[in-house]
């Protein structure tokens, strides 16, 4: 029976695996040879000592710390989660830098966008400090103390961050798909030093481009007015984005409240599509500048199939063709454009006109024109700057808590443009709305709302993630006085509040406005260290090598981590004569993590075991009633197909 490895993703053992497959001849007795490695990298090795790099005191130790496993669990925490049973998000709390290793089995190229607005290094925000030799006790540590800000008189103020930075970025790659994309919120601090090791983890072939986000004037500078941040966006896999034919459309905004007003004025000009049409530009010129509907002033006209604009027929080049088109209603020739017909073949321009795809003027004096109906060009390539009051975002947040818990949380409407773009990647096959959103500096969790939120503008069943140090807030704070002691607290009760809110208003209850909590933890498994003068009561305490203060959930759950399956995988809970079997994915891993098993519940689990593949069979190392039932269980199971056998 093979016992389960306790720790998460040996990632260099995974790297060593991925040259071995693809350069087997570089093995040499199981190991790498270099020098192979070198000759078969023919001229792309670089052999002079000065070369362009970025690098930094710790930059070393920080890949290393990237690629340690982590020894640490996710401990499920239902109390605070919401809607257990269906949900299919994930709020977590912890250390993002071991929640990630931790993260890498069940969802290595799974998540389609990950979205992160980290510390700025502004000298107010705090800069983790991670612990190469056991993080799990740092971070225990690190979540009983007030946390400090990394200031500008700290000797090495930027290198602080670059070690905070690299491990995370890349480990966040890992568990992209190959067409999966990141977006990274900063300011002027470090954007210069994210772009280089973005650069470095992503590949400078993968950067897709650089957001400016303009978020309004502030007067407290004395000289310039940084009225904008930067999100850094970059590709898993370019070359497999191109490959695919994959494209970037947002839908453009103001477009329902046109529809509305169109449907409205068809309504009031009893079908007068002329009078209607009035009224539209009417409407129009009544809004705002910043309206988002005024963008689309262009599209002033209504027929019956909608609202279009009359664009121009004529050919761009001046040689188009020349030939008679008849106004429909004074039988005469309409003036042609002076280029000429965009279209060559008159019967075309015909076919366009029995179609009522042409809009004509009152007579023949006006060059007719095409219909360019504003449903067939609802989505734009996205602008790489855009405007937002970030003020905005503030104040709905105050609103929705009725009093103000936290500052400076990112926008909803922006994460969801950016959401919305990546989403409809596929001109030829629709919404990929079924994807995972990664945020693992979550904050208020203003990715969760995004998602939520957009989940119910466009019938997508998203899910997120989110990742949140429980990061005490201020005891003078007003989150503090309302009772919320940490950022998890915040982030919690804003997906609680939002989800409520947008069933509410849009009258959807079959959206996913839940979430599974867990809270990072030591693995529920006893480590085996002695204390050699107390030998004989360790070997006793050992005989059961779970921790007092677990639970099977617990255990159950750590072992969903280590084998490598979502943490929302669906778990059946069977009871047999008192005990539990854990039917896990319909069949694919079926456990039971009692004491005092007999072979009567190891045939009652085969009854549970998937029709379509040989599943996972995982027990307690010590809970067989004796050595004997353990032999008889293993080659039950063998016998009946089941060779996956293996104990935790």
């Amino acid at each position: 029976m093979e016992k389960l490895d306790g720790k998460s993703m040996d990632l260099v053992q995974t790297n060593i695996e991925a040259l071995k497959k693809l350069f087997p001849e570089v093995v040499t007795e199981g190991k790498i040879d270099f020098e192979k490695l070198k000759l078969v990298l023919g001229e792309e090795i670089e052999k002079r000592n000065e070369r362009y790099e970025f690098t930094w005191h710790g930059k070393t130790q920080a890949m290393k710390l990237a690629q340690t496993p982590s020894t640490g669990t996710l401990r499920p925490d239902k109390q605070s989660s919401k809607n257990w049973d269906t949900t299919e998000n994930l709020y977590i709390e912890g250390d993002n830098l071991e929640v990630l290793k931790l993260l890498q089995k069940s969802y290595f190229g799974k998540i389609k966008m990950i979205y992160i607005d980290p510390p700025y290094n502004t000298g107010k925000d705090f800069v983790y400090k991670d612990d190469f030799r056991d993080n799990i006790k740092n971070y225990k540590e690190m979540t009983q103390q007030t946390t400090k800000a990394n200031t500008e008189t700290n000797g090495r103020y930027h290198t602080d961050w670059l070690n905070m930075m690299y491990p995370r970025l890349k480990l966040a790659r890992n568990l992209l798909r190959e067409d999966g994309v990141i977006f990274i919120s900063i300011d002027d601090h470090e954007m210069a030093n994210l772009k280089k090791i973005c650069d470095e983890i992503f590949g400078q072939e993968n950067f897709i481009g650089n957001f400016i986000w303009s978020a309004g004037r502030k007067n407290d500078s004395k000289y310039i007015s940084n009225s904008h941040e930067y999100v850094l966006c970059y590709f898993r896999n370019m070359a497999f984005v191109r490959e695919a034919g994959l494209v970037w459309r947002e839908k453009k905004e103001g477009l329902k409240e046109i529809y509305d007003v169109v449907q409205e004025f068809i309504k009031e000009s009893n079908n007068d599509y002329k009078l209607a049409s009035k009224l539209l530009k009417e409407w129009y010129n009544s809004l705002s500048d910043n309206h988002p509907s005024k963008q689309h002033k262009h599209y002033n006209c209504i027929d019956e199939r909608g609202v279009y604009f009359p664009s121009d027929l004529s050919k761009p080049e001046a040689n188009g063709a020349r030939y008679e088109i008849l106004h429909p209603v004074t039988k005469k020739p309409v003036k042609q454009p002076a280029g000429g017909w965009r279209y060559m073949n008159k019967e075309k321009m015909l076919d366009l006109i029995n179609d009522n795809r042409i809009h004509f003027g009152d007579d023949e004096t006006t060059i007719p024109c095409y219909k360019r109906y504003l449903f067939e060009s609802e989505y734009q390539v996205p602008y790489s700057v855009f405007y937002q009051d970030n003020r905005s975002a503030s104040k709905r947040l105050k609103d929705l808590f009725e009093k103000k818990v936290f500052d400076f949380p990112k926008d909803e409407n922006i994460v969801k443009k950016l959401i919305s773009a990546v989403s409809y990647v596929q001109e030829d096959s629709g919404s990929s709305i079924n994807d995972i959103i990664l945020d693992f500096f979550s904050g208020s969790a203003t990715t969760a709302h995004a998602v939520m939120q957009l989940n119910a503008e466009d019938g997508g069943n998203r899910k997120f993630i989110m990742v949140q140090l429980p990061e005490p807030t201020a005891e003078n704070s007003e989150a503090y006085k309302a009772g919320y002691k940490n950022i998890c607290e915040i982030g919690k009760e804003r997906i609680r509040r939002a989800g409520e809110k947008i069933v509410q208003e849009t009258g959807k209850n079959d959206l996913d406005i839940g979430f599974k909590v867990f809270t990072l933890d030591s693995s529920n498994i006893k480590m085996w260290d002695p204390d050699f003068e107390n030998l004989k009561q360790d070997l006793f305490d050992y005989k059961d090598n779970m921790k007092e203060d677990r639970t099977k959930e617990d255990l159950l759950y750590e072992i969903l981590l280590k084998i490598g399956l979502p943490l929302t995988t669906p778990i059946e809970e069977i009871d047999y004569n008192g005990k539990t079997i854990y039917n896990v994915g319909f069949g694919a891993v079926l456990l039971c993590l009692e004491n005092d098993i007999d072979l009567d519940i190891v045939h009652e689990m085969m009854k549970y075991k998937s029709e379509h593949l040989s599943p996972k069979v995982i027990f307690k190392e010590s809970g067989f009633m004796n050595d004997s039932v353990k032999i008889n269980a293993i080659q039950t199971l063998k016998k009946n197909g089941i060779n996956d056998v293996r104990s935790v």
